[in-house]
């Protein structure tokens, strides 16, 4: 996997009009349910957010292409939750779980709105908050504004650490 992340980054480096798309296809696959297990890019957004200053990447594109990526795919977890309903109690990860579903029901019923927007910013939350809100059919106006609202705001978080992290690495770099 650190392969793999070593790779994103090193081709944003040399391709920065890739990195929008490559933060939205990232951010996607980081934030829906069930391929978040086999996606984790959390690090690789914090790297292509490393990139921003030093290479001359426009943060704002990056921004924008990473929240629509997490929306997107927070959406697709709530629609196939909705859809689906307790059938996904039946499909793989959920199966070899099944203590999830309700202590997901449990954490969406306790926090509602501000459920979805603290479930953004934890792994294991973070693509099964979306799903359960959709299961037990929370409401989808709701749901959408602080799918979208949350989807901004850990956008910017991992852009912002990864340019700070950058920052703090080079002046400790030539302060030694």
């Amino acid at each position: 996997m650190e392969d793999a992340v070593r790779f994103l980054v090193d081709f944003v480096r040399g391709h920065g009009s890739w990195a929008a798309p490559i933060m939205f296809v990232l951010a996607f696959g980081e934030s829906l349910a069930f391929l978040s297990l086999l996606i984790p890019a959390w690090g690789a957004l914090i790297g292509i957010g490393a990139l921003i200053g030093p290479s001359g990447i426009s943060f704002w594109p990056v921004w924008i292409g990473g929240a629509l990526g997490a929306a997107c795919g927070d959406w697709l977890s709530y629609w196939f939750g909705d859809k689906f309903k307790h059938r996904v109690a039946h499909m793989w990860p959920l199966s070899r779980h099944p203590d999830l579903l309700p202590r997901g029901e449990a954490f969406v019923r306790k926090w509602g709105i501000p459920g979805i927007f603290i479930g953004r910013f934890f792994g294991p939350l973070r693509a099964t908050v979306p799903l359960v809100a959709g299961i037990f059919e929370m409401p989808y106006g709701k749901f959408q504004v602080a799918n979208f609202a949350s989807a901004f705001v850990w956008s910017a978080a991992l852009l912002v650490f990864g340019d700070v992290l950058s920052k703090a690495a080079t002046w400790l770099w030539g302060a030694m």
